[in-house]
């Protein structure tokens, strides 16, 4: 399991996709950045990108590929020091251009839609961000409980907060996403930031997972395991388990140290 230290801000992670027991391929499609020194670590951090692709045949793998390596060949070209919550909407904007640029060379008559789910989660310090279009999650996971980070952009769930859906309605609403990559030339992010604190770990994953165990369950797996590999295989074997019908993705990020900051002027300080 990849570990990496950066003074006292301290990751480790484990990352496991999988086409599942039905699904003839796999469209979702991760990737993460690791800084390779301390000084790069303040400057840049880390990200993690999770994708579940849309479109049958090679598209929906195509979309989600080209969406996580865009987000990461924007964190690595990104000026140093860049606030992460100016940083992933900016590259989750772009992956959504590239996406539709792919979808337009593989389709020159538009005849076919190309799209994709992304969620990026960025750390540097003690903070962390995390941006999303789509229904792929990020979870926090802390002492045991568990918290989602984003919220679906999926039809069923837009018109259950105004209050507009049966339970009928909502079941075959469930998987219309009502914001994608790639759908048009602008899309709108979801982003917000967090305090990290040790101990913390974060789940990015597609909707193959949270779609079949329920979010209690989620977090006693990742509570209970010290080895967060091993955690990543139980999660894809239930959910292959009690559904299978959909490739299952999960990022398990824990933050071992964090690296305390203030702020003045913009700029950030340690906190001695």
């Amino acid at each position: 399991m990849p570990r990496s230290r950066a003074t006292t801000l301290e990751i480790e992670f484990a990352e496991l996709s999988d086409t599942g027991p039905t699904r003839e391929g796999n469209e979702d499609f991760l990737g993460h950045f690791v800084p390779a020194t301390p000084d790069e670590a303040r400057s840049r951090g880390w990200l993690f990108a999770l994708a579940d692709g849309v479109g049958g045949h090679a598209f929906g793998e195509v979309a989600s590929r080209t969406a996580v390596e865009s987000a990461l060949a924007g964190f690595r070209a990104a000026s140093p020091g860049e606030a992460l919550l100016t940083m992933l909407p900016r590259l989750a904007q772009q992956a959504n251009s590239d996406v539709h640029d792919a979808g337009l060379t593989m389709q020159p008559a538009g005849g076919h839609a190309m799209a994709s789910t992304i969620v990026l989660c960025g750390l540097r310090y003690d903070r962390m961000v995390v941006a999303h279009v789509g229904d792929s999650r990020c979870y926090l996971i802390r002492a045991g409980r568990i918290q989602t980070l984003t919220s679906d952009h999926t039809v069923a769930n837009e018109q259950g907060r105004m209050g507009l859906l049966s339970g009928s309605a909502e079941a075959a609403t469930r998987h219309i996403l009502s914001r994608s990559l790639g759908g048009g030339l602008f899309v709108s992010p979801d982003a917000s930031e967090h305090t990290t604190l040790p101990g913390d770990t974060y789940l990015l994953c597609s909707d193959g997972l949270h779609g079949a165990m329920p979010d209690s369950e989620i977090a006693a797996v990742v509570t209970r395991s010290t080895d967060l590999a091993s955690a990543a295989r139980e999660l894809v074997a239930i959910a292959n388990e009690r559904d299978g019908g959909d490739n299952v993705s999960v990022q398990l990020v824990r933050v071992r140290g964090v690296e305390r900051v203030g702020m003045y002027r913009g700029r950030p300080y340690l906190l001695r």
